[in-house]
This record gives C-alpha cells, sequence and structure tokens, in this order.
C-alpha cells in the first residue's frame, strides 16, 4: 500500500483503447531465434493472450518452463472454478509440451470441492492429487483441515508477495475487487473511494447492480465481515437494498449486460470482468474504478495445494511450480486478466499493479468462514 498514491480517481481502460496491435514483442521463452517453436510444442505465443489489450509486452521475467523439470506421469485435479474453460486450456497446454504427463481435471465450484476433498481425506479415499481453487477461502478451509502437505521452499519462493503464499498452498492468480462504471452516467471523479460511499449516496440509488449469489460477492461480504463484524456488515446490506439494486445472475453479467448496456451505471464486481468486457468490445461506455483500505478493495487469489494421500506428491508439487512459471503466469495475466503472482510478470497495460492498490489488511485464511456469510445474507432477506 502505497501512502503517496495518487488520489486523483483516473480512467483505466481509455488508456488501453489508444494501444495498437502489433506484433508480440520479446517471445524468447520456449522459441527458437526465428520466433518459431524448436519442436512440436507450444510456444510463448500459445499461452500470451491476443489482441490490443495485450500487444506491446516484453517477454515475461521469472523461471520457464524449460528451467523446471520435466512433468512425467498421470495427475488428477480438482479444479474449483475454472474461469470459463480457460484453467483447463492452461492444463491442455502443459499436457502438449510434455509427451510423458497426462493431466486431467474435475471441475466443481471451489466450495463444493473443498468438502469433497476433505470428506474423502477424513475417509482415507483421496480421489485427487492437486486442488487447484479460484479463491484462498476454499484453499484454506482444505488445510485446515489437515487435508493438504506442505510444500517445499522450490514452491513458496517463486510467490513474490508473502500475502499470497502459505506453508500449504501458492497463490497463482491475483483478482481485485473493482466497481466498473457505465461512462456515460458516471465520471471516474464521482465513483466514491469506499462501499460505504456506493450504498448510501443518493446518485446511486436505482443504478446499481449485482449478484449476490455469486460466490465471489460472498467472499466479499466474508472479508467485510472481519473487518467491521456482523452488525457492520447488516447495516452495509441494508443499505445497499434501500438503493434498490439490479440483480443478475454472475459478476460478468451485471459488467456485460447491466452495465454496458445502460441498464444500471455501476456494480461490484472482480475486476477482471470490465477487462474482459473491454477486450472484446474496446467502444464499451466502461471503466473500472477501486475503492481503497476496505473490503471492497480485497485482493484475493486462485491457488493450488498438494492434496494429502496425492498419488504422487512429487509430481504435484512440481505441476504447481509450472503454474507459476514464466509462460503460465503470462497465460494467466494475458487471458484472464489476473495479477501475476510472480516477479518478472506484469499485468495487462490498463491494470494497476498490485502494490499500487490499497486493499485492506486481511488474512485471506479468514475467508474460508463464508457459512455464517450465508446465513447473514438469508436473514437480510438478500438470498432465500
Amino acid at each position: 500500500m502505497r501512502e503517496s498514491r495518487d488520489k486523483t480517481r483516473r480512467r483505466f481502460l481509455a488508456a488501453a483503447g489508444a494501444a495498437s496491435t502489433t506484433a508480440l514483442a520479446g517471445c524468447t521463452s520456449i522459441l527458437g531465434g526465428d520466433g518459431s517453436s524448436s519442436d512440436d510444442r507450444p510456444t510463448l505465443a500459445d499461452f500470451r493472450g491476443s489482441g490490443e489489450i495485450v500487444s506491446d509486452r516484453p517477454a515475461p521475467g521469472g523461471t520457464s518452463i524449460e528451467d523446471l523439470p520435466d512433468l512425467e506421469g498421470e495427475l488428477s485435479i480438482y479444479l474449483g472454478g475454472g474461469e470459463g474453460g480457460r484453467y483447463t486450456t492452461l492444463i491442455d497446454l502443459l499436457n502438449q509440451y510434455y509427451d510423458d504427463f497426462e493431466a486431467s481435471a474435475q471441475t466443481q465450484p471451489s466450495s463444493q470441492l473443498a468438502n469433497v476433498i476433505v470428506d474423502e481425506h477424513e475417509s482415507g479415499t483421496t480421489q485427487a492429487d492437486v486442488f487447484w481453487s479460484v479463491d484462498a477461502g476454499s484453499l484454506a478451509y482444505v488445510a485446515d483441515n489437515d487435508a493438504t502437505r506442505d510444500l517445499s521452499s522450490d514452491a513458496t519462493s517463486m510467490v513474490a508477495d508473502d500475502r499470497f503464499v502459505t506453508d500449504q498452498w501458492a497463490g497463482v492468480a491475483g483478482r481485485s475487487r473493482a466497481v466498473p462504471y457505465n461512462t456515460n452516467q458516471f465520471s471516474a471523479s464521482e465513483i466514491p473511494t469506499s462501499v460505504d460511499g456506493i450504498a448510501t449516496d443518493d446518485q446511486f440509488t436505482g443504478s446499481l447492480g449485482w449478484a449476490p449469489t455469486y460466490g465471489a460477492f460472498h467472499g466479499f461480504v466474508t472479508a467485510m465481515r472481519q473487518l467491521r463484524g456482523d452488525d457492520g456488515t447488516r447495516e452495509w446490506l441494508n443499505n445497499m437494498l434501500d438503493q434498490s439494486p439490479a440483480r443478475y445472475d454472475s459478476e460478468y453479467a451485471t459488467v456485460s449486460q447491466g452495465i454496458t448496456n445502460g441498464e444500471v451505471g455501476l456494480g461490484l464486481t472482480n475486476h477482471y470482468y470490465p477487462i474482459l468486457v473491454f477486450a472484446s468490445n474496446p467502444d464499451a461506455p466502461l471503466d473500472l474504478a477501486f475503492t481503497e483500505n476496505d473490503a471492497g478493495a480485497l485482493v484475493n487469489t486462485a491457488g493450488a495445494s498438494v492434496l494429502d494421500g496425492a498419488g504422487d506428491p512429487d509430481l504435484a508439487e512440481l505441476f504447481v511450480r509450472h503454474l507459476l512459471s514464466a509462460e503460465a503466469q503470462e497465460f494467466l495475466a494475458t487471458r484472464g486478466f489476473a495479477f501475476p503472482m510472480i516477479e518478472g510478470v506484469e499485468p495487462v497495460g490498463p491494470l494497476p499493479t498490485i502494490d499500487e492498490l490499497s486493499p485492506p489488511d486481511i488474512d485471506l485464511q479468514s475467508l474460508s468462514d463464508v457459512q455464517p456469510t450465508i446465513e447473514l445474507l438469508e436473514d437480510v432477506g438478500i438470498l432465500s
């Protein structure tokens, strides 16, 4: 958190719209000198996304796949979420890169898989080697129930920020809460720097959109409970209800349908949903802002752990290290617009770095305490 942070609200996506489409720059990792693959394996160009928003990027730093031991054998992954199929695409690329490696994934919501893992651990019937979850809360829940193995320093030292790694799991793709807004309805200076302003300012009455059944929203409310207690969180939720927010099935729909189409003026989502919409529609009247030092500025992470009972724990940990390779981090940054977890890989052009954000001081392990959040949302009348 930078105390000297410029308080002037800036437009992030406007800067991206001015970018030009050029050839990928500096693609040296896993490439031959002429920019072509030295064999039939995927190249950096296969890992990296495309389009204006990711043009002119330098070659990623960090540990290349070439510098890691080969993945060999079969691996079973419990994949919590999947981010619209992007995570399975990354798994497929690793399968293609190594002739003697085959990873398969079973995909369900992270919270459901976390319960499955704990049940299997307690009965001695663990069915997977790796748990790759879209949120730290599910990783923490599994670790708290002794269903994971310690990671070695070879894996944990790859993560640049201690907030996003423990002995039991390593963050692989960061995300921040954000406030996307319609630029035809609001200017950057009108967006509050706190979620309290959004919940109480009359100018937002009837102009808000949210997805209160969505898992990311539950993590946000859980963070608020940790910061201000149940009573303070209840007050905020009731204030939001007084604003008559429109409900959407997902936070992506909040942005793509609600804000972009002008149905609502702003919403509360993960930061990458506005980027995903903007990447496919640069003319959309869309931008995003970030609150400061509250639950609305929460920075969470997807991450991975090695399950206790894994058939080949060494292979499982090596897979986690591959998720933190330069190529995999470039994939997650340029295809899913996540915040990279390693040094040497930058977020996509319009995004600030994590260091430029002002997240609250909160232990991500505490986000595993989701059930009281569900009960509170039900009690207030937001969930039935």
